[in-house]
């Protein structure tokens, strides 16, 4: 009897080990699931299996790209007292990190630290290093160093996580002490420190530590090379560098993945289309989307938002037609792309429309860059009262970028009165950002109100706040 009861359950595992985790599987492991609870498999208690089939749901799901359904799994487990091992806690730890950062999220990664020292895990490797990555993900820099202090003998998995947790409390000095000190480096300790950079916005010193593991001589003995997310990193950061080698930068990079790569990865040639429309070559971002075999909606994006940032406004909503003619589904960012075409084109009507479309046909729920588009909109149009009306009529607070491009379409239209109570707040906010006190100066001078100009030009000078000189190309 007991053969028989084991046998069932070890095909069903079978089957979910064998499903490949795409999309096109999903179906197959909810059936398989459904098998499993409705047998009572998994409340099979006193041996192993009912662990392993917890398991293995749970990493299966989590493959599926099903965060909440691995940690309901795992409430599921506790409830039915399976016993989770070293094995369950690195994928519900994955599942967590997966999800949005907030409050709840993060209590229930500390809550289940605490249940691994009691239940004797913390000594296993891989638990230790999951914890570390999980605290590496939510800035938690403290939680994160303590973890690798407690591991003798830190892997290069856990030095690398360690790198993602500095770089991402912008601990720079303490990121690059580390990875010199490293017994053994990869591309993952490389692409860490380059990630690390663009993230804190150092656009110069990603690209200048890029161009060292270059000429590192694993690179030159081929024992590793830059992969899809040591592309994509510093891409990002020629695409935002001020450097005027920025262009020639980029096109090498490019160049070098053209001689290195089959073919451009959906992520690769993103950030290429990105590179080259902040670049302004837009003949560039076209040939690179247009030689994708495969063009998901973040290569759209990507598009459209280079032709937006590049005054070709009708183009760019001419993609999104085709993009939904072609049935991809656009998302949140998406919509900033085509806000902003319709901002930078005056197209009102157009631009609310779409707004109003998000929610009613895409089930998008509006963020703060959404509403600051909205109000960018509004503002260029002159129609300055809709736009402060919109703002107050937020589901949040408005915060400084909103409140900016309101002000700034003040300055463009002269309107005093609601620059300066608009400003007002903006000063509450960033107290110390030059370009505020820059605008509501200009606003006040543009109406000749000398004396409040001064006044502000002078409140400057006392909060030693300088405004950050221009630079000229032909310098």
């Amino acid at each position: 009897m007991l053969k028989a009861q084991l046998r069932l359950p070890e095909l069903f595992l079978h089957l979910l080990q064998r499903c490949n985790c795409t999309s096109k599987c999903s179906k197959q492991v909810e059936q398989v699931h459904s098998l499993l609870v409705t047998h009572g498999y998994l409340l099979i208690t006193d041996l192993w299996v009912n662990t392993l089939l917890y398991n293995t749901l749970i990493r299966t799901y989590l493959n599926l790209s099903r965060p909440y359904t691995s940690l309901s799994l795992f409430s599921e487990m506790l409830r039915h007292q399976a016993p989770p091992n070293s094995y369950t806690f690195p994928s519900v730890l994955k599942a967590i990190a997966s999800l949005s950062q907030s409050y709840g999220i993060s209590r229930i990664g500390y809550s289940l630290h605490a249940q691994c020292v009691e239940r004797g895990l913390l000594d296993d490797p891989f638990v230790r290093t999951s914890f570390l990555s999980l605290y590496s993900q939510f800035g938690d820099i403290r939680c994160a160093h303590k973890v690798f202090d407690e591991i003798s003998q830190p892997c290069i998995v856990s030095y690398n996580a360690m790198l993602d947790a500095f770089g991402k409390s912008g601990n720079m000095d303490l990121a690059i002490s580390m990875f010199f000190r490293m017994p053994k480096r990869d591309v993952y300790s490389w692409t860490s420190i380059i990630n690390g950079y663009t993230q804190n916005g150092c656009s110069t010193e990603a690209i200048r530590f890029f161009m060292e593991m270059m000429v590192d001589e694993d690179v030159n003995h081929g024992f590793l090379r830059p992969n899809e997310a040591t592309f994509v990193s510093v891409l990002s950061s020629c695409a935002n560098s001020n450097d005027g080698f920025a262009l020639c930068r980029g096109m090498q990079i490019h160049g070098y993945m053209i001689r290195t790569e089959k073919e451009l990865s959906v992520f690769s040639g993103t950030s290429l289309i990105s590179f080259y429309g902040k670049m302004g070559r837009l003949s560039y971002a076209f040939k690179v989307f247009n030689g994708m075999s495969v063009k998901k909606v973040c290569a759209w994006n990507a598009m459209i938002g280079s032709l937006a940032l590049n005054g070709r406004e009708s183009q760019a909503l001419e993609m999104f037609e085709k993009m939904k003619n072609l049935a991809l589904c656009p998302n949140e960012v998406t919509f900033v792309g085509v806000l902003s075409a319709c901002a930078r084109a005056e197209l009102v009507s157009l631009g609310m429309e779409l707004f109003q479309a998000m929610s009613l046909d895409f089930s998008i729920t509006p963020t703060m860059e959404h509403y600051g588009c909205v109000v960018d909109l509004l503002g260029r149009a002159g129609l300055l009262k809709e736009a402060y009306k919109f703002v107050r009529s937020m589901p949040f607070e408005a915060d400084a970028s909103v409140l900016g491009a309101l002000l700034g379409a003040c300055r463009v239209h002269g309107d005093v009165d609601l620059g300066n109570e608009v400003g007002r707040r903006l000063l509450e906010l960033q107290p110390d950002h030059c370009g505020r006190y820059v605008v509501l100066s200009s606003i006040y001078a543009g109406a000749e109100i000398w004396d409040h100009a001064a006044a502000l030009r002078k409140a400057m000078v006392h909060a030693g706040i300088q405004k950050v000189p221009a630079i000229s190309m032909a310098d």
